[in-house]
């Protein structure tokens, strides 16, 4: 296969191949421990950095499979109502490594100070998190809160104990008679999720503790939801994905007045094909 063009320049770096490795495994570990939507979606890819859109095929019906002995009991096959081309947009924060810093660094073996990096790490964790939840209205890509066709609760007065834990009780329940059965998991506001944590009377086990035995794929606080919302989802990539072109990388921009400015990136979207899989719990639905 022919050589790909190093599109992130590295041929030009400033830095040790030690000290490339360090910046790196710095920003691959502040995005593993910030990114929230990665820990229930399944991942489609890498694809190729220079793929630049990506089928999503939108799925209808949820029929149970059929059984039988020679196999010829008519069933309904999963069938595709709808295909869209989505368009892989570039989500990035550029940040500058001093050279003074660099050459100290080399000329005394001291360490370098990953801080810039691993602050753009987390802003463009941050960003896939928004698009996961909250879409991308400039290209029209609804996310995981507001996708047309999901289940939509009221989110009751979880300043209540127990309110919760009924709430997502019922939530389940709508989603398993819809034919979504799970595993199912709970992404909620830091506020709500704070509220979790106090114990249901005569029981000794807070209602985080009762919602995680119903919600087995877990149960995560994002600060990318508005204050007064959650959402259940029933998991899995014949409901969701995300689809990934460049994961995680660290761009190399060019000498700039002797310093050095990168750039942290990635190239990914949300796929939502059944958005009957997600439920959201809103004040006034």
């Amino acid at each position: 296969m022919p050589e790909h063009t190093d599109f992130l320049t590295h041929g030009h770096l400033p830095l040790s191949e030690a000290h490339w490795r360090e910046l790196n495994l710095a920003v691959v570990e502040v995005a593993r421990r910030r990114l929230v939507g990665r820990r229930f979606l399944d991942l489609y890819g890498p694809l190729g950095a220079g793929v630049q859109s990506v089928h999503n095929d939108v799925y209808a019906g949820a029929e149970h499979a059929a059984i039988g002995v020679l196999g010829e009991e008519p069933t309904q096959p999963v069938r595709t109502a709808g295909r869209q081309m989505l368009t892989i947009p570039i989500l990035y924060k550029d940040f500058s490594l001093y050279w003074r810093d660099i050459q100290t660094a080399e000329q005394f073996g001291m360490p370098l100070d990953w801080s810039a990096a691993a602050g753009a790490a987390a802003y463009v964790a941050d960003r896939e998190d928004d698009m996961i939840f909250n879409g991308i209205k400039e290209l029209g890509y609804p996310g995981l809160l507001h996708a047309p066709g999901r289940r939509v609760m009221p989110l009751g007065d979880w300043n209540v104990v127990g309110t919760a834990m009924t709430v997502v009780s019922e939530a389940i329940e709508r989603l398993v008679e819809s034919g979504f059965y799970g595993p199912f998991c709970l992404v909620t506001s830091p506020r709500l999720y704070a509220k979790l944590a106090r114990i249901v009377e005569n029981t000794g086990i807070s209602e985080l503790g009762h919602i995680r035995e119903l919600c087995t794929e877990g149960v995560f606080r994002s600060s990318v939801l508005p204050p007064q919302s959650a959402v259940l989802l029933s998991v899995g990539p014949q409901n969701f994905d995300l689809a990934v072109a460049q994961d995680f990388r660290v761009a190399y921009l060019g000498a700039e007045r002797m310093n050095h400015p990168f750039r942290v990136f990635e190239c990914a979207v949300l796929r939502i094909k059944r958005s009957q899989a997600i439920c959201t719990l809103e004040p006034h639905p």
